[in-house]
């Protein structure tokens, strides 16, 4: 099984995407500490129902889960308020602000990049992101808009044809993670696999499993 060694970046061997709105069972935060438990030490904060202001009190609120844990925390598309919120990172979309820019005015930000073709992988890499997601693989609600699923092969064509870590996102479930990984995938984007859950730990541990004796 081939494995993208980037030591530096393990952290986003699985790349959880919060989905708190549907998943309303219990307390953010004691959703988000049964992931970390599991070994999850990335959460990208995606709750585009949020104004500004209710964007900025839900990461002020995970932030002290993630730091016990001393994972990352990533907000999607606003460098203002992860910089505000004390966040590692910003992840962006393809319309968003360029990459470069962002590493420009913030420079203390990982930045990642949504991208859904090769054109939107190179011009990531040349603006500067530190690593991008490449979707939809599979087929998934979350991604419908984006087209069809493109499948590990195409996954496998991004990868080679950057050199920066790429993430495999859309309809990831847990069975799927092999075959990612075997594209050299650096790790996997996770939102349903996880957060469906009935045991959200267990989940997170058994997605991690995949990188035991990987990371470092």
């Amino acid at each position: 099984m081939k494995i993208s060694q980037n030591n530096d970046l393990d952290f986003l061997h699985v790349y959880l995407i919060s989905d708190f709105k549907h998943h309303q069972v219990e307390p953010i935060t004691k959703q988000l500490e049964k992931a970390l438990q599991g070994g999850v030490r990335a959460l990208q904060l995606r709750e585009k129902d949020l104004s500004p202001k209710e964007l900025l009190a839900q990461a002020l609120e995970i932030k002290p889960v993630i730091k016990k844990y001393d994972a990352k925390l990533f907000i999607n598309d606003r460098a203002d308020i992860a910089e505000i919120a004390g966040a590692d990172g910003v992840h962006l979309t393809e319309t968003s602000i360029p990459a470069g820019e962002i590493k420009d005015k913030f420079p203390n930000l990982f930045v990642g990049v949504s991208t859904h073709a090769k054109e939107g992988a190179l011009l990531a890499e040349a603006e500067g992101a530190d690593f991008i997601t490449f979707s939809p693989i599979y087929e998934t609600p979350s991604k419908i808009h984006f087209g069809p699923p493109q499948g590990p092969e195409k996954l496998g064509e991004i990868i080679k044809s950057v050199h920066l870590p790429v993430l495999a996102l859309g309809g990831i479930k847990l069975n799927r993670v092999p075959e990612v990984l075997e594209q050299g995938a650096h790790g996997v984007a996770v939102i349903s696999g996880i957060w469906d859950s009935k045991d959200i730990k267990q989940k997170a541990y058994e997605y991690m499993h995949h990188f035991r004796g990987v990371t470092s």
